[in-house]
């Protein structure tokens, strides 16, 4: 398989790039920045996502496009910049041809009870409001999108540097809630993200609708 990866030098997207370098699959790890030494099978290219005929010239050729796109959490315009570099992406992998194409979004749409999203409860980090609200309205706008086998991957609340478990293999799946543990806690480290992606990948089970992940 020969894979596309926006946003490949984040969080994210380099643990993604990990996984599917372990699996043997060939990878375009596409970022701002790229690294100069990347794992093998992996092939690094400078990209401005905001160039969407550009974009599309590089992901033509791929079999599927993952988008871990973040124009970076302390970024005061993230609300724009990310629906307007979410828009350019899904017009790129359209126009380059690329039927698959696999969104990392955020917890924050995620329902935490009937009728309400984890972004609206008074707990929700103020500072992540912005990023996330970008993110909430992009998965409306890609629920409408009638061309593109896409689907939308919203991380476990808890999912950051500090989550350590790494690589289990192991998860459950979930749709519009998060997977609680017995404790009541939605956790996944990013290892295991990149597992979950991988699998969707591999062996398509979500077709254009949202789905997420948890221990």
């Amino acid at each position: 398989m020969k894979v596309a990866i926006i946003g490949a030098t984040g969080f994210v997207g380099a643990a993604l790039v990990k996984e599917f370098s372990h699996r043997g699959h060939r990878a375009t790890a596409i970022s701002r920045h790229p690294k100069q030494t990347l794992p093998q099978g992996v092939t690094g290219v400078k990209a401005d996502i905001f160039d969407t005929d550009d974009l599309a010239e590089m992901l033509k050729g791929h079999d599927v496009v993952i988008s871990a796109y973040n124009p970076g959490w302390t970024n005061p315009d993230i609300y724009v910049d990310y629906l307007k570099g979410a828009d350019s992406i899904q017009k790129a992998v359209k126009k380059a041809g690329v039927n698959r194409f696999i969104v990392i979004g955020g917890a924050g749409s995620l329902f935490v009870a009937p009728g309400i999203q984890l972004i609206d409860t008074p707990k929700f980090p103020e500072e992540f409001k912005p990023g996330a609200n970008a993110v909430r309205k992009y998965l409306k706008t890609l629920q409408e999108e009638k061309e593109l086998d896409w689907v939308f991957f919203s991380p476990a609340i808890e999912m950051h540097p500090g989550i350590t478990n790494g690589r289990t293999g192991n998860y459950r799946l979930g749709f519009d809630s998060p997977v609680f543990d017995d404790n009541h806690r939605n956790t996944l480290s990013v290892e295991d993200l990149a597992v979950v992606i991988a699998d969707e990948a591999e062996t398509p089970r979500f077709r254009r609708q949202r789905f997420t992940a948890g221990y």
